[in-house]
């Protein structure tokens, strides 16, 4: 028995399901190790020894690369002066202050855990704000694991998401109709920095529905709030939808925002202000300096190198190179999302992505981890050497699905 065998067995017999969420072994794809042990810049290994260039950069928080200098050293600086304290530590304001800085539509910002935290505490603030209740939100989009809006329905009832209503994500006649629907009580209308739903091609918004929801929202008093909890850093510095010149009311952030320290935020305009200052959204762990002292660390290292800039071009040549060689082994291969965030497909994958599943366990075997159904997440650690690393065993992949024809 493997060592990640042996905690599967240990686990299924104190946890239920052996592991919860997103991590459970059953959403795992086939031969996948369940357990790690360590990593280091755009590299992890399992608790087998085994190592592997890691595409999913532990599902969007590592922006950097694992073990970052500066960020950990400055997580430790504080983390050696006390975990957690009675109260915050400088590091809160200083964050605050340069989220403001660099966030183009935020006049002000607080802090949260994970982006569950955040955007319902974006959802609390559009209804202080407006009075109103409903608030939109595009069928098939994440937006965390509670009851408002999780994708599993066990545990949830019909009131939790009694005022929820869908849409059809930059389809502006659905969108139109949901507004409709909400009448005169109109709180928010949330959309993700663009469609991320899992197991189907990603989109990018298109410019006329950004705007379209932008005006809805002004001729409502609703709030936009912009879902930047899984690309948020990744693509602009100042808030995803500033690639189309959209500016929301409210965004949440979390995942990259402190290159995997524990930390998510929420930034706001000073039409908001007042209502985040009535708002009770706490934790008791929500002030710790560790967290925001690696995110100011984080902010500060990608705006210094460009970080999106760096892993747009990254992602581009893994693109150019996956692409050439689908189509010298025979496969019609269907690549979306931003470079930086990408998700690869066969084109002619069966319901169950049979043929993605098995692509990328040819990849694991050659030491590259990547993901059939999910987005992956490239960081700055991803460098040219290491994207042609990666694309020498993907060929070698590629080259063993075709035998299997």
């Amino acid at each position: 028995m493997t060592p990640d065998e042996e905690l599967r067995a240990r686990a299924t017999r104190v946890i239920p399901g052996g592991m919860w969420g997103h991590q459970r072994a059953q959403a795992l794809p086939r031969g996948y190790p369940q357990f790690f042990k360590d990593a280091r810049g755009a590299r992890v290994r399992d608790v087998n020894g085994k190592e592997y260039i890691d595409m999913m950069c532990s599902w969007g928080p590592v922006i950097l690369g694992h073990q970052h200098p500066a960020v950990d050293a400055a997580a430790r600086a504080q983390n050696d002066k006390g975990l957690c304290l009675d109260g915050p530590t400088e590091h809160a304001v200083v964050l605050s202050e340069l989220l403001v800085e660099k966030v183009v539509h935020a006049d002000w910002a607080y802090f949260q855990k994970n982006g569950s935290d955040a955007m319902t505490t974006c959802v609390t603030l559009a209804r202080a704000g407006t009075g109103k209740r409903k608030v939109l939100v595009a069928r098939g989009a994440y937006h965390g694991a509670v009851p408002w809006c999780s994708p599993s329905v066990a545990g949830v009832t019909a009131e939790d998401r009694a005022h929820i209503i869908l849409f059809e994500f930059n389809d502006a006649g659905s969108l139109k109709d949901a507004i409709a629907q909400a009448g005169d009580d109109l709180a928010a209308i949330i959309v993700s920095a663009f469609r991320h739903d899992l197991g189907r091609p990603l989109e990018m918004p298109d410019q006329s529905f950004a705007e379209q929801a932008r005006r809805a929202c002004d001729a409502t008093g609703a709030a936009l709030i912009v879902d930047d909890v899984r690309a948020g850093f990744r693509l602009n510095m100042g808030g995803t939808w500033e690639l189309f010149g959209v500016r929301p009311d409210l965004s949440a952030w979390s995942k990259a925002i402190a290159n995997g320290h524990p930390l998510a935020a929420v930034t706001g305009n000073d039409r908001f202000r007042e209502a985040a200052e009535q708002v009770f959204v706490t934790g008791s762990f929500w002030y710790a300096g560790g967290p925001m002292a690696a995110a100011v660390a984080t902010l500060s290292e990608l705006t210094r190198i460009d970080g999106p800039a760096l892993m747009r071009r990254s992602g581009e040549r893994l693109r150019k190179g996956l692409a050439e060689q689908a189509a010298r082994h025979g496969f019609d291969l269907r690549q979306s999302g931003p470079p930086a965030m990408p998700l690869v497909q066969f084109v002619d994958d069966d319901a169950q992505s049979s043929l993605g599943e098995a692509f990328c366990g040819e990849a694991l075997g050659r030491g590259v981890y990547l993901h059939h159904r999910h987005n992956m997440f490239l960081s700055t650690a991803h460098e040219d050497d290491i994207i042609d690393d990666l694309l020498t065993r993907t060929d070698e992949a590629f080259a063993a699905l075709a035998k299997r024809r």
